[in-house]
């Protein structure tokens, strides 16, 4: 849980226009943890070509004649670029209305399951009210990630369940960033330093 000063954990991550890596360009990540070891986040706007109910049928959870029969949620669920590391690797993350002994709380309102088992809920229509898949993460050694904030790398914003789980992951960058009252094109791509 978000509890120290300078905690990022809860809040997404916005790539400023002057972002070097090409891998993270208009990306919108949500921070899962922050402390002193690191920290470790998805991306949220980056769908991949992967749908839901074809991980069931590769994790062998549902026969492809049966994705049909998923629930609406399932079946609208997207399955997103959730960054670079360890790309075969799933996270979900969810609403607070559903936990497992494998979930970890990021907010009262928001956990992260990365276990098949929060699948098998959410494909019998039994697992939270709102989910997104992630398959990778983002990841930052100690440090890294204040040094690239500290570069003009990325804005920080407080997090809410509906920005985050909100419908159109095409828009969540500029939606995200409407929230707080910017326009994306009066971002700089140059860090000041007082």
């Amino acid at each position: 849980m978000v509890s120290t000063e300078g905690n990022l954990q809860n809040h997404f991550l916005i790539a400023m226009p002057g972002m070097r890596d090409e891998r993270f360009l208009r990306s919108v990540i949500y921070l899962c943890a922050h402390g002193e070891d690191g920290a470790m986040g998805l991306m949220i706007n980056q769908a991949q070509q992967l749908g839901f109910a074809d991980v069931l049928v590769e994790l062998g959870i549902l026969e492809r004649s049966q994705s049909i029969r998923l629930p609406y949620n399932a079946r609208k669920m997207s399955v997103l670029n959730g960054g670079p590391v360890d790309r075969s690797r799933g996270f979900v993350l969810h609403s607070g209305d559903y936990m497992v002994d494998s979930s970890m709380a990021v907010s009262e309102q928001i956990c992260l399951t990365a276990t098949v088992d929060i699948l098998r809920a959410i494909s019998a229509g039994s697992g939270p009210r709102q989910a997104i898949m992630a398959l990778g993460y983002s990841g930052w050694a100690s440090g890294q990630l204040e040094h690239e904030i500290a570069e003009n790398g990325w804005l920080a914003i407080p997090a809410t369940p509906e920005l985050l789980f909100g419908s159109d992951v095409d828009t969540a960058y500029d939606r995200i960033l409407a929230s707080m009252g910017i326009d994306p094109t009066h971002l700089s791509q140059t860090a000041g330093h007082a």
